[in-house]
């Protein structure tokens, strides 16, 4: 008699009691404590909370760019303390897209290459062309010779949104995406990530201080106090 095999979905994302702690000459200062999340496949989720309270700081834990103090990270179903750091590098390069609020776009690359460099790196078919279809859709196709530079503040972050969901992610992580940009940019931004979402199954955890863009997203979370907990008006 045949069994059937039941396939086993890991999540995207889980977070296991993360805590994370700066320790100075003077004292410890806890910036997370126990924080628990899991999501799925196509899931969205946002992170609201005050100025300095960690939300940049868990992003880069959740992407594997820091190191908790405690517990356990899962990405895309590697556990990422049991991987070392060529192993990480491979995953995100190949997986991952993240949004930086500083945009750490290379300043010697012009706006093109700053694009095709993740295209390039895995020999991605019609890598020219898809970077600048990328760029075309945040606005900059005539700034794609263009240095950093060269262009303003929320250029910049387009080019660095263009450059995240160029390889179409399975996971997305977005902090501050439409912080440096105008109303209407911000807009247009906002429903391409929603898009990329939707076409491409991506997962996208954004960190945002807009709660009207929060809650496009399935669900928001707080972190206040070090704990990341259900934002109670959602």
């Amino acid at each position: 008699m045949k069994t059937a095999h039941t396939e086993i979905i890991h999540p995207v994302l889980e977070l296991e009691n993360i805590s994370y702690r700066v320790r100075t000459d003077e004292q410890t200062l806890d910036i997370l404590t126990d924080c628990n999340l899991s999501l799925a496949a196509q899931q969205t989720v946002a992170i609201v909370g005050r100025s300095g309270s960690g939300k940049s700081t868990l992003l880069s834990i959740m992407a594997g760019l820091e190191k908790p103090s405690d517990g356990e990270v899962s990405l895309l179903g590697h556990s990422l303390r049991q991987l070392n750091e060529d192993q990480c590098a491979q995953i995100r390069a190949q997986q991952v897209g993240f949004v930086f609020q500083n945009f750490q776009l290379l300043s010697s690359m012009t706006a093109l290459e700053n694009i095709l460099m993740p295209l390039e790196l895995f020999q991605v078919d019609s890598a020219r062309e898809k970077a600048f279809d990328a760029l075309d859709k945040v606005g900059l196709s005539k700034r794609a010779h263009h240095l950093p530079a060269q262009l303003s503040g929320g250029e910049q972050q387009r080019v660095a949104i263009a450059r995240a969901f160029v390889s179409t992610p399975t996971i997305l992580f977005a902090d501050e995406p439409t912080g440096n940009l105008d109303e209407h940019t911000a807009a247009q931004i906002q429903q391409l990530l929603f898009e990329l979402n939707q076409t491409h199954q991506t997962t996208l955890v954004l960190v945002t201080h807009d709660m009207n863009y929060a809650r496009q997203c399935q669900q928001v979370l707080q972190l206040q106090h070090g704990q990341l907990t259900p934002w109670p008006h959602s």
